[in-house]
């Protein structure tokens, strides 16, 4: 089966994410990040943030929010049973602080297939509610036995 490439340059909008410091302590602690700037807004203000700061990887959880469309969008026709996380990386700008409004857009930058699998590329730009961008992240998804 050829793949689709129809869709390289497509691209998906989240709705705005609201950040709350509750949801930051709970993400801190799943991922085992004990630093009180997780969890205490005057803790993060005396290390230099705006407020209760989110540990950098808490970008996956809004970041989610534009990439699953993408990635269940029936035009890119994955076969989503078949679908392994390949790579991600992340370039942070502006910290995420409790009370932030995160916008994010995705776009499909690549579709491409090798050894007989298909290698999906999502470009992920992440703004807050002052324009300022928090965070640029690449994601490849591979689909095996295209």
């Amino acid at each position: 089966m050829a793949l689709k490439t129809d869709a390289v340059g497509k691209k998906w909008s989240s709705d705005p994410f609201t950040v709350e410091g509750e949801r930051i302590a709970k993400y801190a602690d799943a991922v085992g990040e004990g630093s009180p700037i997780y969890r205490d807004a005057e803790a993060a203000k005396a290390e230099g943030f705006r407020g209760q700061v989110a540990p950098p990887m808490f970008c996956v959880v809004y970041g989610m929010l534009g990439l699953a469309p993408a990635v269940i969008d029936p035009e890119l026709e994955m076969n989503f049973a078949r679908l392994v996380h390949g790579s991600q990386e992340f370039i942070w700008g502006e910290p995420v602080c409790a009370g932030d409004l995160i916008s994010t857009e995705v776009e499909c930058t690549s579709i491409t297939e090798r050894n007989g699998n298909g290698f999906y590329v999502f470009e992920q730009v992440s703004t807050n509610q002052d324009g300022a961008e928090t965070v640029r992240g690449t994601w490849t998804n591979i689909v095996r036995g295209v």
